[in-house]
């Protein structure tokens, strides 16, 4: 990595990475911190839809674009996948053709442009947040409504046949370790870079909690179908408290867990509250349907929480899979609840938890050090 000159990219985000507080956006957020602390210009581009401009991003970044999604229903009938023709933009195009910085596509969805002969001899980073397929096609099976059902399934289908223009990038950052074997059966250049985050250092609370917890964003089928998958199979007949916390739960989840006494639903929380709720509770309960990316819940509960309850899906060639109780069956979830809920978090689990997590290639530093020299080699 040269040490002689200012080095700039051009960093392309779905979204507004600003308020932190979805999973894309969270590794958006605290990649774009990375990349500050170790000097990297970065020239931000985001799409526009319900979130408004913000002044922080222009502290933490040399530039920033801001462009208009083109939601618009006919494009759901489109060739493209609805995700990735709705942040198309020609001013956006004309803005990378300003000189000649490396490009760093945040997810499929920010990919437009990825194949265009404008930008066929810069050099182009796609980093990946799922098996975007898989992973819409998954929420097509959660899904209770019947036109969001088609359109899961529509767009992973689409997805699927997308995700080619991967060929026309010189690198991809994959999320997770079963995601880079996905990709490099079919691409160049796959490297693993995990999740950015907030954790600086695993820092866990001494003593008990006297709840677990699950949080997540309720909007989101696979998260809601977990919450009520806890309700119905594991916390009916304990007694332990459950507190779920998350946003825009569905009609069912709220119902039920308004009939069980032992269950406590958080809505409207913000991001530091949720941050408590993850280090104060005994037991952090995170099951998942869902194999794909890796969730930075997951990695929430492993820096801050005490005890991780987790089934096959949320560990599955993650690396993380020593530093939780997995449990697939509701029976041995019930009882490992039962056992958890009466043990304190010890220094060996601490320790355990600091050796993999901090050099492993789970923090901050180890993931920007592995992108720079994707973008710099």
């Amino acid at each position: 990595m040269p040490k002689t000159k200012e080095l700039h990219i051009h960093q392309i985000s779905f979204d507004i990475p600003i308020p932190v507080n979805y999973g894309g956006v969270i590794d958006v957020y605290f990649k774009l911190k990375a990349l500050k602390n170790i000097g990297i210009k970065v020239h931000l581009h985001c799409f526009q839809y319900g979130r408004k401009k913000e002044k922080e991003l222009e502290d933490l970044c040399e530039s920033v674009n801001y462009y208009k999604r083109r939601i618009n229903k006919t494009k759901l009938f489109k060739r493209l996948p609805y995700i990735v023709d709705t942040r198309s933009s020609e001013d956006l195009l004309k803005n990378l053709l300003k000189d000649d910085y490396p490009i760093l596509f945040e997810g499929l969805h920010s990919c437009f442009h990825l194949n265009s002969d404008l930008l066929k001899n810069r050099k182009k980073i796609v980093r990946t947040h799922n098996i975007e397929h898989d992973y819409y096609s998954n929420l097509a099976k959660v899904e209770k409504n019947i036109f969001k059902r088609y359109y899961f399934f529509n767009e992973a289908s689409k997805l699927k046949r997308f995700e080619e223009v991967l060929n026309h990038a010189n690198g991809i950052a994959a999320i997770s370790k079963n995601d880079k074997i996905h990709f490099e059966k079919q691409y160049k250049n796959v490297t693993q870079v995990s999740a950015f985050h907030p954790n600086e250092d695993v820092v866990i609370k001494k003593g008990f909690g006297n709840y677990a917890l699950y949080h997540g964003s309720l909007e989101v089928g696979e998260n809601n179908q977990a919450a009520l998958f806890l309700i119905k199979e594991i916390f009916n007949d304990i007694n332990i408290p459950l507190i779920i916390a998350g946003n825009k739960p569905s009609k069912e989840l709220v119902e039920l867990a308004n009939n069980n006494k032992n269950i406590e639903l958080k809505t409207g929380v913000s991001s530091n509250k949720i941050y408590e709720l993850v280090a104060n509770a005994q037991i952090n309960i995170l099951p998942t349907f869902q194999a794909t990316g890796i969730k930075l819940k997951l990695l929430s509960a492993l820096y801050t929480g005490r005890h991780c309850i987790v089934n096959t899906p949320m560990v599955f060639q993650t690396g993380l899979e020593d530093l939780c109780s997995i449990q697939d069956s509701p029976e041995n979830m019930k009882s490992e609840l039962k056992r958890l809920f009466k043990l304190e978090f010890n220094e060996d689990e601490i320790k355990k938890r600091k050796e993999i997590l901090l050099k492993n290639g789970f923090s901050n530093l180890s993931n920007i050090n592995k992108l720079v020299k994707i973008l710099f080699p």
